[in-house]
């Protein structure tokens, strides 16, 4: 694959970024991506290893030997087809997918990886470049209907194939534009809202239905998650109107932390505080946003979370932003001979931690303080690992000023209320129970009702929540006609 000797000649090139001090000024998008003949140089990287470990590294199993070598010849328009075979939105994943086959790739054992991902942001954004990206709308209509919940990547994915199989399709949205965590969880400088709604057009085109502003089921009192519904419709009318249902919403049930202090104003969930900067972005007016203009700012939680909220606070211009993470700090390089090629342990440091950010590790939190009913600081305490367990250090109490606390700790599962309300079983974690078997995946307990993505795993990638919705479309798509074409 590529040039027989390119992975020798050729070193990786690295996606280029617009300088920090000009990317703060704005909430677009500042990675520039490959040329065509940068491109072609990290094609010709990949070698001919026999065992592609990229393939099985990537959640979708893209075809990545296949679509290098294609770039790496100039045939740009069979490697978009070779790239859309496994997956549907290639622009999302080439934009914020971490890049788990470059981890599994060969040549990573002792050099640096093929630019995967780089490769497939340039493909994809070619080939809608050239008008090669169009609507495949279906041969012949099944006469079928089947609801979609949530309009994630796993929703999204599922009504493309089901549309493409022929069944009538309506994605159902509590909030007011499509796209779920992808439109309200991802800031806009990691990814622009204009390549969801082009990817909706083309859905349109294909039949799909879309439905903004209507919860499914309920949703618990005083709960903290996105919620711009006008319409509730019932788990009732759903299974009554449509031959099957498909539960794809998020994990939005945040991981909270319950320390002394925490009723205190100016603490708030991130995804509280991210998807308002959206909505301002896309041209809403709000009454009240929550702003982190010259405040002292703590982050709790050092994922990729985490990292979204230090980049917005920066754009806002806090005073300060500082990022807690209860772990250790991990080595700078991983252990290659030990983790190939799965996910390695190291220190990653994102774009936004290049913009402004200092990172505290192995920091625990004790309580916030506060003053007239406003945080005012956050009392912490280093930690340790021992005998499997984190526990405290003495004399490393500290106190940290903070105006805003962002919790940015993970979530721990889907809104519960929405599963109970259709009668759906949940496993130990909190998430529809449903098996991802070849025969009979992806059904949960109640007749005609499946789930996928998050709404079935928990908290995971995109690039899992597209695999997910294909393989449940499949799914669906064998219950409904007893076999299927769609692939798994």
């Amino acid at each position: 694959m590529g040039k027989i000797t390119g992975f020798m000649e050729f070193e990786r090139v690295e996606e280029g970024y617009q300088p920090p001090a000009e990317r703060l000024k704005h909430y677009r998008e500042f990675v520039i991506g490959l040329d065509d003949a940068q491109a072609k140089v990290q094609g010709a990287r990949c070698m001919d290893c026999g065992t592609p470990f990229c393939n099985n590294g990537c959640p979708v199993n893209n075809i990545i030997p296949d679509f290098n070598d294609l770039v790496y010849r100039g045939d740009w328009k069979n490697a978009i087809a070779v790239l859309h075979s496994t997956n549907n939105f290639p622009e999302f994943t080439g934009r914020i997918c971490p890049a788990p086959c470059e981890a599994a790739c060969v040549l990573n054992i002792n050099d640096d990886p093929v630019g995967i991902k780089s490769i497939e942001h340039a493909i994809i954004d070619r080939a809608w470049a050239e008008g090669w990206v169009v609507p495949q709308p279906p041969k012949a209509k099944t006469g079928k209907k089947v609801a979609v919940v949530g309009s994630g990547p796993a929703g999204l994915a599922a009504a493309q194939q089901l549309a493409r199989a022929g069944h009538d399709v309506t994605v159902f949205e509590k909030n007011d534009r499509i796209g779920g965590l992808l439109r309200y969880g991802i800031p806009d400088f990691k990814m622009e809202k204009w390549l969801i709604d082009r990817r909706i057009e083309q859905m349109q085109a294909e039949g799909v239905t879309f439905r903004t502003r209507v919860l499914v089921g309920a949703l618990p009192d005083g709960s903290k998650v996105t919620n711009d519904a006008r319409e509730v419709v019932s788990p009732e009318q759903l299974r009554a109107e449509f031959d099957a249902v498909l539960l794809c919403g998020g994990a939005e049930q945040p991981r909270d932390l319950p320390v002394p202090g925490r009723e205190l104003d100016g603490i708030h969930f991130a995804m509280e505080f991210l998807p308002q900067q959206n909505k301002v972005n896309a041209g809403d007016k709000l009454k009240k946003q929550i702003r982190a203009d010259g405040k002292h700012v703590i982050v709790i939680g050092g994922g990729d979370t985490g990292s979204d909220c230090v980049g917005t606070s920066n754009r806002h211009g806090a005073a300060s932003v500082t990022q807690f993470e209860v772990m250790p700090q991990p080595p700078a390089q991983e252990n290659k001979p030990l983790t190939w090629p799965y996910w390695p342990l190291k220190l990653r440091t994102s774009s936004s931690h290049e913009e402004g950010c200092q990172r505290e590790f192995a920091i625990a939190t004790k309580a916030f303080v506060g003053k007239g009913g406003k945080v005012t600081g956050v009392q912490t305490v280093h930690v340790e690992m021992k005998d499997g367990k984190l526990v405290e250090i003495p004399g490393t109490e500290k106190e940290y000023k903070a105006d805003l606390v962002l919790l940015a700790m993970g979530f721990v599962s889907p809104v519960a209320t929405v599963l109970e309300a259709f009668g759906v079983e949940r496993d130990a974690r909190g998430n529809a129970k449903a098996s991802t078997d070849e025969v009979g995946g992806y059904a949960t307990n109640v007749p005609k009702v499946f789930a996928a993505g998050d709404m079935r795993r928990g908290q995971s990638l995109v690039v899992w929540a597209i695999r997910e919705g294909r393989q449940a479309a499949r799914a669906v798509d064998e219950y409904l006609m007893g076999a299927s074409l769609l692939p798994r």
